[in-house]
């Protein structure tokens, strides 16, 4: 599980270092976001592999926006952060980012696409 605190603290510090709107637009939302890479029913997890959970907190986070700004920031950092827990990392130029994330916040790519994202470009 994700801890709700640490998660507010690397928001704050994104805001910090890079602008933006302080504040939770909706702390449930955050709570479901942060929760759902680590669901699942009996002994069966919904999202079993490192890109699977990493696709599933970056897209509650990018789209559900529970902060009132960063949610973009906030939600690739997580991804990178949790992926980095497996001795892994994303593969890809400063372009190829922001197109993901841009697709990622307008739905055009769904959640597959984004497991096939970082699949495709995690090292």
């Amino acid at each position: 599980m994700i801890d709700v605190a640490e998660v507010i603290e690397i928001h704050h510090t994104l805001l910090h270092e890079f602008g933006g709107l302080s504040g939770i637009r909706d702390e449930g939302l955050l709570k479901s976001a942060l929760e759902r890479p680590f669901s699942g029913f009996g002994d069966i997890e919904f999202y079993a592999t490192p890109e699977e959970k990493r696709a599933a907190v970056l897209e509650s986070i990018v789209v559900n926006h529970p902060f009132l700004d960063g949610n973009k920031r906030t939600g690739y950092v997580l991804m990178r952060l949790l992926l980095m827990q497996y001795g892994k990392d994303i593969k890809a130029n400063q372009s190829e980012k922001y197109e993901f994330m841009i697709s990622v916040a307008s739905s055009t790519i769904d959640y597959q696409g984004i497991v096939s994202w970082i699949k495709e470009h995690t090292k």
